[in-house]
């Protein structure tokens, strides 16, 4: 047995470390499993894939070998809510409880840091004369004046949604880099030399991507430096990297650069070019293009298997494109004449050669390899990806092993452009311990898949030869939960389903008085359901509504769980989309969760079409081998919302009668926890009213 095995054990035992420093800490045999797991990783190398249960303590699991050995990790999130909860609670309490020397750093994309270049030009900006933005901006120059990070989430009452927010910060496109005036004072180059500087480095998904698409975060720079990354909320892996390893183009950045031209034009060359009329032809071609492709209800994709988007009108398309790249070319022609003036106006004009080309890629067929599609909702944005991620991330797990330290000393001086390939390339990093080692990477989540081979995730993110993994809940289903599908409500695709959905939970909430989280599967569902519920519980129910939309996530959620704390009748919440996961809520503020239906995908989203046609291709069944799994996993992400510790007790209800009429219902059971079933109505009525009665009981069964 290893010293870190044996650490881990100590640490995580039931008379442990962690056991006589934390309140409430107890041991967890599938939580010790996953940790011995891990610490074998880190010190043999390779590839780890963990399903962890919900109650499994994964956070602990893989922080606690990671820290104890010494190794230099980087650990990357889904969310950025998580990435903040991990550096700012989860690491401080481990590392101040294991008396650990460790240097810890938060690493957030360009956008999430202020930019001081930026705030000074805010003003001249015709976006700051709007009502109440002069104020705003001079609570974030006075805010400005003592931050240490810049991290715009210490700034409180600015949302990521307002106006001043791009003002103030940068992107890769428009940020000036080393010409910068504010260079040396960077927040966003502060942030990287810290990273650079610590022992373990908290990202998220998101930055990873981008970095491995643009090399523009420091993460290329800081890769070949670690010995082992984590993964947490790997399951959302695939479909964040898609969308960052392909092409994009979109009004948004069209938009963004018509502003930025005009407020820079403005201020540093007013009179030397019209900066007005170049601008103007900018964002009308934009919004040309929008209208150029339809009027649609709601956001939807468009198949991009040609030169054109299905649905569009050829003609208006290829003129709204012609005009676009017109527009573009006469606001480079004008950046040139004023290039040398300012770093501002270079860099201008490398934003817009580069749209340029991008309108080139776009106005050509696509690339036969991957995937392009249109997607239409208030702005348009064009994207043209690979189906899955295995290429890039084969590229940066299995590469070959290095031979001497002294290759490593050489990753470590790579230039901030760092390619992918030249990243992989470096391969190994020195740990503490002074030895050379294959690198280990683990990922982990509670949802994988819906087989022990957990293939829904490893295959498409290239990692088939790796060791998987599954640790089971440690909370008891059978007598805290049970699963109700009402088998006389109509087929989901019958107009009235959604209608007995809404009477449903009216007919629950009424007597367990809130405490429910409904989740569809369509945004019309949502509204739909959302408005009966609303017309149907009026203000003596005491009992608030809640609707995705009406409010930004993070605030439903502080009130779903206030009314509850405080003694209050509960809320209900009725979601889509992001509520399927990441919305926890322990104890007796969530009772009842109800699915509208089985989540498939939708049958004309190009990518899931592309994707099933390549299983196709290779002798599979769209169906079976990516279909149902797909639906598998979301069923069992959303249902994960009800049980969160072990004294919570609630009913499931998935308003479906394909889980139990149809053969491939039985998969999709199994993949659920195993919870007692509930035979019809009555029992389903008879379960509510115990769970009510019996609220704080061990049981409700």
């Amino acid at each position: 047995m290893s010293l870190l095995t044996q650490r881990v054990l100590q640490t995580l035992s039931g008379q442990g470390t962690l056991a006589q420093a934390i309140p409430g800490y107890h041991a967890r045999e599938g939580q010790t499993d996953m940790a011995l797991a891990v610490s074998q990783t880190v010190e043999d190398g390779g590839q780890l894939v963990v399903e962890a249960g919900t109650g499994v303590g994964k956070t602990y699991a893989y922080l606690v070998p990671v820290l104890l050995s010494g190794q230099r990790a980087l650990i990357s999130t889904a969310t950025k809510a998580l990435q903040d909860q991990l550096f700012s609670r989860d690491i401080p309490r481990l590392v101040d409880v294991l008396g650990l020397p460790i240097r810890v750093a938060l690493l957030k994309g360009r956008s999430n840091y202020l930019c001081l270049h930026r705030m000074e030009q805010a003003r001249h900006n015709p976006e700051s004369a709007q009502p109440g933005a002069q104020r705003a901006l001079a609570k974030i120059e006075v805010w400005a004046q003592s931050t240490r990070t810049g991290d715009m989430a210490e700034l409180p009452g600015l949302d990521e949604r307002s106006s001043l927010w791009p003002l103030v910060t940068s992107t890769r496109d428009n940020c000036l880099g080393s010409s910068c005036p504010r260079y040396k004072a960077c927040h966003v180059n502060l942030a990287r030399k810290e990273a650079m500087a610590s022992d373990v480095v908290v990202i998220n998904h998101h930055l990873f991507f981008a970095d491995v698409a643009v090399r523009e975060s420091g993460v290329a720079e800081l890769l070949p430096t670690v010995r082992v990354t984590v993964f947490d909320e790997a399951h959302q892996l695939n479909e964040i990297g898609v969308n960052f390893l392909g092409q994009q183009l979109s009004t948004v950045q069209l938009l963004e650069l018509s502003r930025d031209v005009l407020a820079t034009g403005l201020q540093l060359a007013r009179g030397l070019v019209d900066w007005q009329v170049l601008s103007s032809q900018l964002e009308k071609a934009s919004r040309d293009l929008r209208l150029a492709a339809g009027m649609h209800r709601g956001a939807v994709r468009l198949r991009w298997t040609d030169s054109l988007p299905e649905g569009v009108e050829p003609a208006e398309w290829q003129h709204a494109m012609r005009v676009l790249t017109h527009a573009l070319e006469s606001l480079r022609d004008g950046l040139d004449m004023v290039s040398e003036l300012a770093p501002d106006f270079q860099r201008l004009g490398d934003r817009t050669r580069e749209l340029v080309q991008r309108v080139a890629i776009f106005s050509d067929v696509p690339n036969p390899e991957g995937v392009r599609w249109l997607e239409v909702s208030a702005q348009l944005r064009m994207v043209e990806s690979p189906l899955d991620i295995a290429n890039a991330f084969i590229k940066l797990t299995q590469s070959p092993v290095a031979a001497t330290s002294g290759q490593d000393e050489q990753a470590n001086d790579l230039p901030f452009t760092t390619s992918m390939d030249s990243a992989a390339s470096a391969g190994q990093a020195t740990g503490e311990g002074g030895g050379v080692g294959q690198k280990a990477w683990i990922f982990t989540s509670a949802t994988l898949g819906d087989e022990p081979s957990l293939r829904w995730f490893t295959q498409p993110c290239g990692l088939t030869s790796a060791r998987v993994m599954q640790v089971g809940s440690p909370f008891d289903y059978a007598s805290q939960a049970c699963l109700y599908v009402p088998e006389h409500f109509p087929k989901p695709g019958d107009p009235s389903h959604v209608q007995h959905v809404a009477q449903l939970v009216t007919e629950a909430v009424t007597a367990l008085g809130g405490r429910t989280l409904v989740l569809t599967t369509t945004l019309n569902a949502m509204r739909s359901i959302g408005e009966h519920l609303q017309s149907r519980l009026d203000a003596s129910s005491h009992i608030e509504v809640l609707v995705q939309g009406q409010s930004p996530k993070r605030r439903l959620m502080e009130r779903f769980r206030e009314d509850a704390s405080e003694g209050r009748a509960g809320c209900i919440l009725v979601a889509s989309a992001s509520f399927w996961e990441g919305f926890d809520v322990p104890g007796e503020a969530l009772q009842l969760v109800v699915i509208d239906k089985l989540p498939f995908p939708p049958p004309g989203d190009p990518l899931f079409e592309a994707r099933s046609q390549r299983i196709t291709r290779e002798g599979g069944s769209a169906f079976a081998d990516h279909a149902l799994p797909e639906a598998a996993v979301t069923l069992k992400q959303g249902a994960g919302r009800l049980i969160r510790s072990e004294s919570d007790q609630g009913i499931l209800v998935v308003c479906d009668s394909r889980l139990s009429s149809m053969s491939y219902g039985r998969r999709l059971v199994r993949g659920l926890p195993p919870m007692r079933r509930l035979s019809d109505h009555k029992a389903f009525l008879d379960a509510v009213a115990q769970l009510t009665k019996n609220a704080t009981s061990s049981s409700i069964f």
